[in-house]
């Protein structure tokens, strides 16, 4: 049973996209165009729905958000303690939800940094995704298990069913508007779930040119319109339309609308996903850092990016509504764009771009006040409107940020995020108020900041509120399992630092009351370490005879000019540089 649908309105469509992109110019990114370091190694990214902001996901567990229009960092989250390996934006921008490899799923505020929410997992997370109509809901991809969609109003989660209970090697995504869930195992079953009642809507199988069956990798779908695709273990990358699927209910047999591989090289794909229009694809390979392009409407390859020689490719994002992509590879992220070409005519209407020089030939009436020869214009259409009034208090809605069935923008939606300059060497008051008014401040600041320390110290100040954490139980998922980031399971074997003490030291370190405690000069600090060693050491060796002449030299220093200190200047100074003010020996002067 064939549920194909008939390709002439594809080709009819082709024919004008087409002649769109003749007229203006490519939609897909051709060159690099810079990258972004987020200081830390950079493992995934994700656009907002506005392609404003892009949120890196780092190995020492932060979140690094990017202004990208201005390619500067708006704001640093401490998400986690291990690396983060998901993450994803709720709809309106204003929050985000990640996932890291100690099994944590976390809900942050993106204005404020604070974390909402917080879920632990037994096993890895592989993908985080919020509803994309709903973000009360989120989708979890645990490893070993089926997917979980969690409810973060009431930190209920309900198990998705899969087609077969041994094979849990499930992936999941919500289709475009959240009304459906894919799903996908590694016996190549896709599953279509009612997202509100989690039943069976319709299923088939992806299978190879034989009768066999190949394991699922992810399920993506476009932004516009209702195509998705399907990366497979082999290699090869399945574009079917969502409304065929749908149509050919349970056990159907849909065909692709295009197969897309790399032939030659039979490269595997390590991350594919849509174009912001829905109209290009691009898969990054898992052996380097290559991205690949195809145009989905007729299958043809029209690109290779190519990135440094010998780099393996971890996330591609494509951005929402430009043609650029954001690809991560050696814990930096590369942006691809399109070649700016400089137009002049986009300044001047008559300038003209020469590619040699030309003589001039000075027309007679040229530089005259006023043309004599000039013939009266006769008044046109758009001429006789101009005494109309035009309205430019109303804003009319980006097509490219309103849905098919949306007709206005989200006006609480999360653009931007406010950024305060940080200046490294300030000038010393260069246009400040006069010294008076400054020793002004500074009392007062001194009597605000006492203020404070008081209200602090009397716990008037209320402390920060902590995350709620719920514990998710899932029957029958292993508890050893390794995230892929970290690498596959060892035996325990592996040569780790040993936390704690060194042996032999159980016992040494302990305080006694009869050996004094060693502070760094007057300020109370202990000394710890190697200066608490050397100084140790120091004490424990009599006094040199270079240190016997340092004190007398101090003698008749002392002498000569007597302190007005209540400590004399030369004792001190020696006592502080030897660090032996308040130890055991006595200083006789």
């Amino acid at each position: 049973m064939s549920c194909r649908v008939p390709g002439v309105p594809r080709v009819l469509h082709h024919l004008s996209l087409c002649f769109v992109a003749e007229s203006f110019g490519q939609n897909y990114p051709e060159e690099a165009d810079g990258t972004l370091d987020c200081i830390s190694m950079a493992l995934t990214c994700t656009f907002n729905r506005w392609g404003t902001l892009l949120a890196v996901g780092c190995n020492d567990g932060r979140i690094v958000i990017w202004d990208f229009l201005t390619r500067g960092i708006a704001k640093i989250i401490s998400a986690h303690i291990h690396p983060v390996c998901s993450l994803c934006w709720s709809r309106d921008g204003h929050k985000l939800v990640s996932a890291s490899t100690d099994n944590i799923v976390s809900q942050w505020d993106v204005l404020s940094g604070d974390c909402d929410q917080r879920f632990r997992f037994p096993s890895p997370i592989l993908k985080v995704q919020y509803h994309p109509r709903d973000q009360n809901k989120v989708l979890v991809c645990p490893m070993k298990s089926a997917p979980v969609m969690l409810t973060l109003s009431d930190s209920k989660h309900v198990v998705l069913p899969v087609d077969d209970d041994s094979d849990l090697n499930v992936v999941a995504s919500f289709d475009r508007r959240g009304e459906y869930i894919y799903t996908g195992n590694a016996k190549g079953k896709i599953l279509v779930l009612k997202t509100d009642s989690q039943d069976l809507v319709a299923s088939f199988r992806v299978t190879t040119g034989t009768s066999n069956t190949t394991a699922i990798k992810s399920i993506e779908f476009a932004r516009k319109g209702s195509c998705f695709l399907i990366n497979t273990a082999d290699r090869i990358i399945r574009v079917y339309d969502g409304r065929e699927i749908l149509t050919c209910g349970r056990d159907g047999e849909p065909e692709p609308m295009q197969k897309l591989q790399d032939l030659v090289n039979r490269t595997p794909w390590k991350k594919c996903c849509f174009s912001g229009d829905g109209e290009y694809i691009v898969a990054g390979s898992a052996r380097q850092h290559a991205l690949y392009i195809w145009e989905k409407s007729i299958g043809n390859l029209v690109k290779i990016l190519h990135g440094t020689r010998g780099e393996l490719l971890l996330d591609v994002a494509w951005h929402p509504v430009r043609p650029i992509i954001a690809s991560i590879s050696s814990g930096v992220v590369s942006i691809w764009a399109q070649n700016q070409v400089e137009n002049w005519s986009a300044f001047a209407p008559d300038f003209k771009e020469l590619d040699e020089n030309v003589e001039y030939e000075e027309r007679e009436s040229e530089f005259d006040i006023e043309d004599e020869d000039k013939s009266e214009p006769e008044q046109t259409g758009a001429d006789a409107a101009e005494d109309e009034e035009v309205d430019v208090t109303s804003v009319d809605p980006i097509a490219a940020f309103c849905s098919s069935d949306e007709e206005l923008e989200d006006s609480k939606a999360l653009l931007y995020l406010p950024i305060a300059p940080e200046v490294e060497d300030p000038e010393e008051n260069p246009y400040g108020p006069p010294p008076d008014a400054v020793q002004t401040s500074l009392i007062d600041e001194g009597a605000s900041s006492e203020k404070k320390r008081q209200s602090s110290a009397d716990g008037s100040q209320p402390p920060k509120k902590k995350p709620k954490t719920t514990n998710i139980e899932l029957q029958g998922v292993p508890n050893d399992e390794v995230h892929p980031l970290l690498g596959v399971k060892g035996d325990g074997k592996s040569k780790k630092k040993q936390a704690g003490r060194p042996k032999g030291s159980k016992g040494k370190e302990k305080d006694s009351p009869f050996k004094p405690k060693l502070y760094k000069g007057d300020r109370g600090l202990p000394l710890e370490g190697s200066a608490k060693g050397k100084v140790q050491a120091e004490l424990s060796q009599p006094l040199t005879a270079t240190l016997q002449r340092t004190v007398l030299r101090s003698k008749r220093e002392m002498q000569a000019e007597p302190p007005v200190s209540p400590l004399p200047c030369g004792r001190s100074r020696i006592a502080q540089e030897l660090g032996l003010l308040g130890s055991k020996h006595q200083w006789q002067v």
